[in-house]
Order: C-alpha cells, then structure tokens, then sequence
C-alpha cells in the first residue's frame, strides 16, 4: 500500500516533519512519502492562502499515480472537497480525521491552534462534519504556524493553553489544530493525562484502514469526476 501525504504549503522542514509523523503511524507493508507543491505560501493562515495553495495542492495529486490513498496535511482541510473528485483512493483531511477519532475517546474536546483568525473558520468546517456539538472550544496560542519549530517557547505556550482549554471548556482530549504541531502529540498527552490527537496520525492511518477495506469515494452525486469542459489559462 502507497499513501501519500500533501503538505498544502512549501516549508520544506515542515514537511519533513508531518512524513515522520504520518510514517510511524501505520502499520508494516505501507509506505508513506510526504510532498509539498513547491508553489505557493510557506503557511495556511487566512482564506487567501487557502486559495493560493488549493490549485497548486490539486495539481500534486493529479500529477501522482501508484497511490492507494491521500491525506491533505493541513487542518483548514483546503481543496478536500475537490481533491475527493479527481483521484482514485480516498482522499483524508487532517482536520476531519483528527475531531472524528477525538469523538471515539470522549464527549467533549478542546481545540488548540496557531492563531484567533483561524477559529472561526475551524468552528466552520466542526459545524460541516457534523462534530460541533463534541467541541467545548477552540483556542488560539499565538504562535504562527511557520515559528512552530523555531519560538522556544513555543511548546510552553501551547501546554499552557491545552491546560486552560482542559478547564475552561470542561473537556477530556485535545485535538491540535496545525500539521505543524504534529511532533508535539505524545509529549503533550504526558504532560496533560489526557488524549492528544495529531491530524496527521490519525488521517494516515483512516486511509490506511480505509484502502484495507476495500472502500474509496463514492462516485454516486457529488463527488463524480467533474464535468470535462474547457478552461482557459
């Protein structure tokens, strides 16, 4: 089995960083590479990077055959929807992946992320997976996605808000609200005494259960090939 991971922006060392992550989380006879496009803003952090990032995102996973599944490390899950309609394995975004497994370890979890213009947009995509009701809050650290691995304060600040999050919303898990912060999970759950949830774990290994199974996006309704039709450049 082949999966291979999209980092929708172009920080190399970030990317290198959700391929560990992403390999040691599934099991023998799967192999796990992790691109970024090259092309494109070197962090997520607003709608209009999103929109910059997504053509160059599809462009990666049009142009990648011999894969059996694709997980989108970002967790805006930019050009899911899309990415679903033009390849043939399923297709994971971090975010989905990560609030869906926290719902199989607790009734209510809190939300960590980088920085407060992203939370609305987190509570957005919550409400359209049907989750929101399990979320007691999501709560910004302040540390921008790109300063994750150089601030060396950076973990200090995220624990702290995990364990004003933990009392403040009355949950029992945390599920972290960046790729970026993918490193961090095992360290933070010590720390804390309650489940951590990295997106990019858990959305590797739903595609690796996913292609074990047998099963891929439906093709029935919405996510059939888009329509062939003419484009102009």
């Amino acid at each position: 089995m082949r999966i291979l991971v999209v980092n929708p922006n172009t920080t190399a060392s970030m990317t290198a960083l959700i391929g560990e992550c992403a390999r040691a989380s599934v099991g023998p006879g799967v192999t796990v590479d992790a691109v970024d496009p090259g092309a494109g803003p070197v962090s997520l952090e607003s709608h209009y990077d999103e929109a910059i990032a997504v053509p160059h995102l599809l462009r990666v996973l049009k142009d990648r055959d011999g894969y059996d599944g694709f997980v989108i490390a970002c967790f805006g899950d930019p050009g899911l929807h899309a990415a679903r309609e033009i390849v043939a394995g399923p297709v994971v975004g971090i975010a989905e992946a990560a609030m869906r497994t926290a719902g199989y370890l607790c009734r209510r979890f809190s939300v960590v992320t980088t920085l407060s213009r992203v939370v609305p947009h987190t509570w957005s995509i919550a409400r359209d997976y049907g989750v929101a009701d399990l979320v007691g809050g999501i709560h910004a650290c302040e540390v921008p996605v790109v300063e994750l691995e150089t601030d060396p304060v950076a973990y200090a600040r995220i624990l702290d808000v995990c364990r004003r999050a933990l009392v403040s919303d009355r949950s029992e898990a945390i599920v972290l609200g960046c790729a970026g912060m993918a490193d961090l999970c095992a360290r933070l759950s010590v720390d804390l005494g309650v489940p951590v949830i990295d997106g990019v774990a858990a959305a590797t290994a739903e595609v690796e259960k996913l292609v074990r199974l047998g099963l891929s996006t439906s093709r029935l309704g919405e996510y059939a090939a888009p329509p062939v039709k003419e484009i102009m450049a």
